[in-house]
């Protein structure tokens, strides 16, 4: 049987390790804010593992994978979760790194929030490197296909100018709306449903937030500048005609998700 270890046990390295144990995987973890059954405090118990999921903080992300080069073997396949990819991506590793990302999360945070089925239907990013082996991408796509997500294979650059467009920029533009609405008291009284839904992401992790931000500024400045000129669209253009447009492709994207 595949053992599988898992780094960081918040709300995505929960919602694995639980998955992993109910899918019947030999799995443990290394956490130290949890305990229990199966999670340890050192990284030297994941030496016998094939598979490692690196699910820390971004900003910690390449510490922790300098430190398994100490510890795991060439074989073993490691990959992390970080929302960004270029800047795993600029070291070549002992061990077999295939960087990903999972597209799922809410705007909560820690294991408590974790869960099982987080993954389910979701699309889960892999980078892979030029000389990443088939046999080590079909190994860890398996893993990907058991959570019921969906594998996507695509460079870090590409990776990263995307996410800026459907995760980072949104989430920013979330926190800037309720920031500005904060200014008038008579609106945050008349907000409702609409304002509600449009500011969820404003309660994202602050620290992966903080990442997201510093880490990825210029695709999410040229996101904004992109967001700037659909908004000009909208307001001088065929106002009807492009709302059409945008929901008939939206129902289309969301059609089985």
């Amino acid at each position: 049987m595949v053992k599988i270890g898992v780094i960081g046990l918040g709300l995505i390295g929960g919602s694995i390790f639980k998955d992993l144990k109910k899918f019947g995987y030999d799995v443990i973890a290394v956490s130290h804010s949890q305990n229990g059954e199966g999670i340890f405090k050192s990284y030297d118990v994941l030496k016998n593992c094939q598979i490692v999921f690196v699910c820390t903080a971004m900003n910690k992300t390449l510490e922790v994978l300098d430190e398994l080069e100490k510890i795991l073997p060439a074989k073993t396949i490691v990959t992390d979760v970080c929302s960004l990819k270029g800047f795993v991506c600029k070291k070549l590793r002992p061990y077999i790194f295939i960087p990903s990302h999972p597209m799922a999360g809410t705007e909560k945070k820690g294991y408590e929030n974790s869960l099982e089925g987080l993954f389910k239907d979701a699309t889960w990013v892999l980078t892979p490197f030029a000389n990443t082996s088939d046999t080590s991408l079909q190994q860890l796509t398996k893993i990907i296909q058991d959570f019921g997500a969906k594998p996507l294979i695509t460079s870090a650059q590409k990776h990263d100018e995307a996410a800026a467009l459907i995760s980072h920029m949104p989430m920013l533009v979330a926190q800037a709306l309720f920031l500005t609405a904060s200014e008038n008291k008579l609106a945050l009284e008349m907000a409702s449903s609409g304002f509600r839904d449009m500011t969820r992401l404003a309660l994202s992790n602050e620290e992966m937030a903080n990442d997201m931000i510093s880490m990825n500024h210029l695709n999410i400045q040229d996101a904004i500048l992109r967001l700037y000129k659909s908004v000009g669209e909208l307001t001088c253009g065929n106002y009807p005609e492009l709302i059409s447009k945008i929901k008939s492709e939206r129902a289309k994207m969301f059609m089985h998700k």
